[in-house]
């Protein structure tokens, strides 16, 4: 059986590529399809059999600032000729699964999402005064094209329940869930040999007062509403790690209680998850693997009640919800973590490993071979 992966582009390191490279064990002959590579922002890459679109020979600046680009991409996984496949997989969470395949190729979609900027947060992106003018003008074609692109994978399966029901909402389809794969083994191997220090930036925050920030720093994660809430709370330490097109604007909006951390390391990734007051999640996840980390390696979690975060949590156990998207709130479910935070970090650890292998490696790669089989 000859297998495709088709990916939107690979350019970065985060969950959705612990997804690529699990693929990748399970399948290691497999081709992979992406509009583009940039090898220096995704070294883990380098051991695939990646194909690229005619996209990779536009100039940095236009792939790194996707939105001048947008109406290319249809017409960059369109022109991709997979006709020599047996079953071909889409995991996107834009434009791959727009892929056109021959009647008797199988075409799986593994959806991440339904595109974001289209349907499921318009008005965030519409806010940027560089992309408004520009993706209003394609906007409506573009979801018209996403759509009737949505028509053509044979089956889907979704990262989580959050994201099937958006597949039904937006796309009419029905949607099997598998959730993303965590590797216990891996994280234990890396947690038993942790660093205990993670360079020159961290110093400034004693062991164990700070809360921590594991995200992409794009306006969907709602990264300027923690600092809002810090900004307001001086005595409260705060960690970012994360890049993304927001990197310069919140930290220009950061006080000296927050620090910026990039490029950081899986091992050093464990240490600051262990000393860390707790994880802060602001954003309705799609599924929200930083959380199932967290949870693992004993990091307690502040999360918004909303997506993934309630398939991946346990309230009053491994976290503390908040229901409302502000400052406001926030501040108090940290108040409230206060006050709960030895008990939730005794529980964590408790439960933390055992809600962890509700998602583990093996579960993954077993279901999603049943469906490519089936």
């Amino acid at each position: 059986m000859k297998i495709a992966i088709v990916y939107d582009w690979i350019d970065k390191w985060g969950g959705v590529e612990r997804v690529l490279l699990a693929l990748h064990e399970m399948f290691p002959e497999a081709d992979y399809y992406t509009s583009y590579v940039d090898y220096q922002s995704a070294g883990w890459a380098e051991d695939l059999n990646i194909r690229t679109s005619f996209i990779a020979k536009f100039p940095s600046f236009i792939k790194k600032n996707r939105i001048f680009s947008l109406p290319f991409y249809p017409y960059a996984f369109e022109s991709f000729d997979l006709s020599a496949y047996d079953v071909v997989l889409s995991v996107t969470s834009s434009f791959a699964k727009g892929i056109i395949t021959k009647p008797t190729t199988k075409h799986i979609c593994y959806l991440l999402t339904p595109t974001r900027f289209l349907w499921v947060y318009p008005e965030i992106y519409e806010q940027n005064k560089i992309i408004t003018p520009v993706s209003s003008y394609f906007s409506e074609k573009l979801r018209e094209w996403d759509y009737l692109a949505a028509q053509r994978p044979d089956k889907y399966v979704s990262i989580s329940k959050n994201v099937a029901n958006r597949c039904q909402k937006y796309y009419r389809q029905s949607s099997e869930v598998i959730y993303p794969p965590f590797d216990e083994e891996y994280w234990s191997s890396l947690s038993s040999r942790m660093h205990s220090t993670v360079g020159n930036d961290f110093k400034p925050f004693p062991t164990q007062n700070y809360f921590l920030v594991v995200s992409r720093l794009e306006p969907y994660k709602k990264v300027d509403l923690i600092i809002d809430t810090f900004n307001n709370l001086p005595d409260q330490n705060l960690v970012i790690i994360g890049q993304g097109t927001q990197f310069n604007l919140l930290k220009s909006k950061a006080g000296k209680n927050i620090a910026f951390l990039q490029n950081i390391s899986d091992e050093e990734l464990v240490s600051l998850y262990k000393n860390a007051q707790a994880l802060i999640m602001p954003q309705e996840e799609d599924f929200g693997y930083v959380a199932i980390e967290a949870q693992f390696l004993g990091c307690p979690v502040i999360a918004f009640n909303k997506g993934g975060a309630e398939e991946t949590l346990i309230e009053n156990k491994t976290a503390v919800f908040f229901k409302k998207q502000s400052p406001e709130a926030l501040s108090d479910a940290i108040a409230r973590f206060a006050s709960l935070s030895y008990n939730l970090k005794k529980s964590t650890k408790t439960f933390g490993v055992e809600q962890s292998r509700k998602f583990s490696l093996i579960k993954f790669k077993v279901l999603m071979l049943k469906v490519i089989n089936d």
